[in-house]
């Protein structure tokens, strides 16, 4: 074997691995930068919702999975934004809780993390029936009704999957809440599938009430 064949090896040997590499990191930030399913939001608050809409002021409501990593970064921006508001919300997060799961399935990280927020109500959704009734399908959506129960915006809170800073949803929602006009009212969520497949499949308003 020669000195340039084995140093020809070794070259083509690196390039393999350099295209694995940069395959790999492709499929990575396709993956993260991939947006989750939109929720089929509505327009107004349901009436058969058993989540308090405030009266007085904004109501924003965060859906999540509590065993969804992506959204420790939903729940940092939200954090960041109520902060920074000038109109505090009246604001929850609700955790689904699908059938079939043990005592204490959803107090993760996720859930301790939501319940240091000031200010926020968090929530335990029984078999995701609040989740069903808003149209939820991605951990990490968040909604904001007006105090007449209109739809003032709908989408996530990131960037990206587990990413925080600059967003288009934050940056709307702090519009919103500081007066100024938005320039959409909707953005990309970026977080886990909500539901199962048997879970989705399950109707809402059949279920205990959310804890």
């Amino acid at each position: 074997m020669t000195k340039s064949w084995r140093r020809g090896v070794w070259v083509a040997a690196g390039l393999c691995w350099l295209g694995v590499v940069g395959a790999g990191m492709a499929m990575v930030m396709e993956y993260d930068t991939k947006p989750g399913a939109p929720a089929e939001a509505p327009l107004v608050w349901p009436e058969a919702s058993r989540v308090d809409l405030a009266p007085d002021r904004p109501t924003l409501i965060m859906f999540a999975h509590p065993r969804c990593d992506c959204t420790r970064a939903s729940l940092s921006e939200l954090a960041e934004l109520l902060a920074r508001a000038t109109e505090r919300p009246r604001s929850y997060v609700v955790f689904i809780k699908p059938a079939q799961t043990g005592a204490a399935w959803e107090q993760t990280a996720v859930w301790k993390q939501a319940s240091g927020i000031p200010g926020i109500g968090v929530l335990r959704d029984d078999y995701g029936d609040e989740a069903k009734r808003f149209g939820v399908r991605t951990s990490g959506q968040t909604m904001m009704f007006l105090p007449d129960g209109r739809l003032a915006f709908s989408g996530g809170t990131t960037s990206a999957r587990g990413k925080t800073g600059l967003s288009i949803g934050r940056t709307t929602l702090l519009d919103l809440l500081d007066g100024r006009p938005a320039s959409t009212f909707t953005a990309p969520v970026y977080g886990c599938p909500l539901f199962g497949p048997a879970d989705a499949a399950e109707p809402a308003g059949e279920h205990p009430h959310v804890q």
